[in-house]
């Protein structure tokens, strides 16, 4: 097995060292990124919840950058909501100034019980071909 292939932003926080993970590996043409949070340099959570998401969304666009993709790159998301329900009137709109035109990659919504703290963390599959 070949070592895996890590990528990190440049400014990256802390939570990657405190909780032993990579940001992202890449294989092939496909970027795996673990979730993000909102979490400020220093690990801890954002305490507003809109800038919370919003902060998660940037650290996914550094990690993004730093593999060379955007965004746009993306094919599958996944989101993980502490309370779906009452989160998502605020979620709804931060998504769509990041994902504002068609087509939309795939989305999964999945309700969870804890985030070590957060309440809003999301995943992609980004394919980012190589540069010829």
């Amino acid at each position: 097995m070949s070592k895996r292939d890590a990528v990190f932003p440049a400014d990256r926080h802390a939570l990657y060292e405190e909780h032993g993970y990579s940001a992202a590996i890449r294989s092939g043409d496909l970027l795996f990124v673990s979730g993000q949070v909102g979490s400020r340099k220093d690990g801890s959570p954002e305490p507003d919840f809109e800038k919370q998401v919003e902060l998660a969304f940037e650290n996914l666009k550094a990690v993004l950058a730093a593999a060379g993709g955007t965004l746009d790159d993306i094919v599958d998301v996944t989101t993980f909501h502490t309370d779906p329900q009452n989160q998502f009137a605020t979620i709804m709109p931060v998504k769509q100034r990041y994902f504002a035109e068609k087509p939309y990659p795939n989305w999964t919504a999945v309700g969870v019980n804890w985030l070590a703290g957060f309440d809003f963390e999301i995943k992609v599959i980004a394919r980012i071909p190589a540069k010829v």
